[in-house]
């Protein structure tokens, strides 16, 4: 085993103080190197403040003190996934329309989150902005990643891919289902196919598996403008109690 401390960036912020799921799951995601890994949720992680993180002997990784983890990452088989009937992506004009549309008129109680707020410029989020495109029982939003964002190779770096593999999943929730605002991610298991390279076009998009409940079922993936899959995703959202 081995542990360090991070600190998670302000910039990427999900709920206020808070760390961006997406985010978190990609650095535990890239620490374990595994081809698909599931990451749990127990506690929210805070930004601007240093975080112990560990590899563990099984070939994962978690965050928080040893005993008390705030989000730990397990490797998994990749087949689930890879059985996921996968829709096939819409256009790019269609998820350019979805996105310009969320842009348009934001939903109530959208906040500054580093995948999805509104507000956030193209250095300064990764826009996941989805609504639902007509004629199709998904969300979806086009997206163009940044150079700012992108790693020294041009390529997005696995934390910011795993981010695009978060949000869409909320926003399926809460327009294909009944997912309430103020749900949390509280797992998030996914797997990358290929690199996202900073100023290509991709179209994140995602659909509802399942309910009951306070529990929601997701599935998002990323492709490129063209449809092919560069990443998928199953995600459970739950609602906060009342």
């Amino acid at each position: 085993m081995t542990t360090d401390v991070i600190v998670v960036p302000p910039l990427y912020s999900g709920y206020p103080g808070v760390a961006f799921g997406g985010y978190v799951a990609g650095v535990l995601a890239r620490r374990s190197a595994a081809d698909a890994v599931r990451v749990d949720f127990r506690g929210p992680v805070p930004v601007g403040s240093e975080v112990r993180i560990s590899t563990t002997d099984a070939g994962g990784a978690e965050l928080g003190e040893p005993g008390q983890p705030l989000t730990t990452a397990i490797p998994v088989d990749a087949a689930p996934l890879s059985a996921l009937a996968v829709p096939d992506a819409p256009s790019w004009d269609e998820a350019l329309a979805a996105a310009e549309a969320y842009r348009a008129d934001p939903p109530p109680g959208s906040v500054d989150c580093f995948g999805c707020g509104p507000e956030r410029t193209p250095e300064r989020g990764l826009r996941q902005h989805c609504t639902v495109v007509p004629g199709r029982e998904l969300v979806a939003t086009a997206w163009v990643p940044s150079p700012t964002l992108a790693a020294d190779d041009g390529t997005l770096p696995t934390e910011l891919v795993w981010g695009a593999l978060d949000c869409p999943g909320f926003a399926a929730g809460r327009s294909l289902g009944t997912q309430r605002a103020g749900a949390v991610t509280a797992s998030l298991t996914g797997t990358l196919l290929r690199p996202l390279v900073a100023g290509e076009r991709y179209i994140s998009y995602a659909w509802l598996l399942s309910e009951s409940g306070r529990k929601h079922t997701m599935a998002v993936a990323v492709s490129t403008a063209d449809g092919e899959l560069c990443a998928v995703s199953q995600a459970l959202w739950v609602d906060p109690r009342t």
